[in-house]
This record gives C-alpha cells, structure tokens and sequence, in this order.
C-alpha cells in the first residue's frame, strides 16, 4: 500500500504541490496529468525521497519516508523503487546487459545471477540477443525499453514513471506505454506514471488530473 498524505513543498516561497494526498494498493496503475508547472515532477521526486516533503508523508507498506536517513534512503531506492526518466539515463560506457543488472549489482547481486536475470528482463521487453550492444547502437525507443528493463530487473514494489514517451515518435512512444503497464501489472507493483499527455495517460489503469488544490479523479 502507497499512503501519500497532505503532500506540500514550495521552493524559495513559492508552492510547487499543495495538500496532495493519494492511496494506491498492490498492482494499481495510473496516469497523473496536469498542466505544466502544476507539480508532476515534484510529486514523483517527493514519493521517490529525492526530495524532502515541507509537510506530509510518503508511506510504502507501513514506512514512513519522512523518518528515514540519506542511507535508508538510498537503501530504500535499491530495493523497492523503480523510475523511469524521460531522458533514459542510459550509462554510455556499459553494455545492455550492464545496464540492466545493475540495480542487483547495487543490491549486491551476484555477477552472474544478475547478468542472467539482466538477460531475461531484456527479452521480455523484446530486446533478445542485444545484451552484448552498447547504448549508441539503439534507437530512443530501444534505449526507453532498456530504461524499463532496468527499473523492473529488481521487482519493485513501486514503479514512477517521469514523461517516459516525451522524447520518442508516436509509433514508439505506444510501443513503450503498452510495455510499461503490462510489466507493472505482471509484477503486481504499484505504478505511477506522470504525463502531459492524455493518450498517455489512457494507458493505466485511472487518470488522476493534478491541480493547484491537489489530486483529482
């Protein structure tokens, strides 16, 4: 269970998220719209503990984020979190394989329990027999499937999905949002995917509108 309750943060004075409160169970996925500037990226990044909440709370299965340290939270990160940016955040220097493996390799995997696990997760985004290449052979929507690979590879409990699609063709960016939820489902974790787009968004489960006064069905 996901418990985000009363959620607030301003930068330099100025609110960014007021009062946002949501509740997800296990396996439920949605889509969060809203303008730009309305405080998507916050919400993620405040559910993720980058960034610390003004007021509020941030609860993953009775844990309360707010009570943890920089070290729990990285800990925390390594083992329950998966996020996917808009921007890949591919490693250039490491193959497919690499890449994917290595959340397990950060949670201190085995190397080859965790190159095989790496294998699998790349076939089942259809990306069989490319463990070997490297980032700058692929195309976006290649890289954004190896994006997903890695932040599933570890069977997180809760996937934030950050504008995944912005920068791919319409082609890819259906191929790649039909992909994200099935794995999420398949996994029965908690997803959260946040766009401007309301095709996008059509793909989870519900679509929650944010607005200056917080969540909305």
């Amino acid at each position: 269970m996901l418990e985000i309750t009363n959620l607030s943060r301003s930068f330099n004075g100025r609110p960014a998220l007021h009062s946002t409160s949501l509740r997800l169970a296990e396996g439920e996925y949605v889509a969060i719209v809203g303008e730009s500037g309305v405080g998507k990226s916050t919400l993620l990044n405040l559910i993720a503990g980058l960034d610390r909440a003004d007021q509020g709370n941030v609860v993953l299965d009775g844990e309360d984020l707010g009570r943890l340290d920089e070290a729990a939270l990285t800990r925390w990160r390594r083992h329950k979190l998966g996020f996917i940016f808009q921007a890949f955040h591919i490693l250039p220097h490491l193959t497919l394989q690499q890449n994917v493996a290595l959340p397990l390799w950060l949670q201190g995997g085995s190397g080859a329990a965790a190159d095989d696990s790496a294998r699998q997760m790349l076939d089942a985004v259809g990306l069989a027999g490319r463990a070997a290449s490297w980032p700058h052979e692929l195309s976006g929507g290649e890289l954004q499937r190896v994006a997903i690979a890695r932040a599933l590879v570890h069977r997180p409990r809760l996937v934030l999905a950050d504008e995944p699609t912005g920068n791919l063709d319409p082609a890819n960016a259906t191929r790649v949002l039909d992909l994200l939820g099935e794995r999420i489902r398949a996994a029965g974790a908690i997803g959260i995917l946040v766009t401007h787009s309301r095709e996008a968004a059509a793909t989870a489960d519900r679509i929650l509108q944010l607005t200056p006064d917080g969540l909305q069905e």
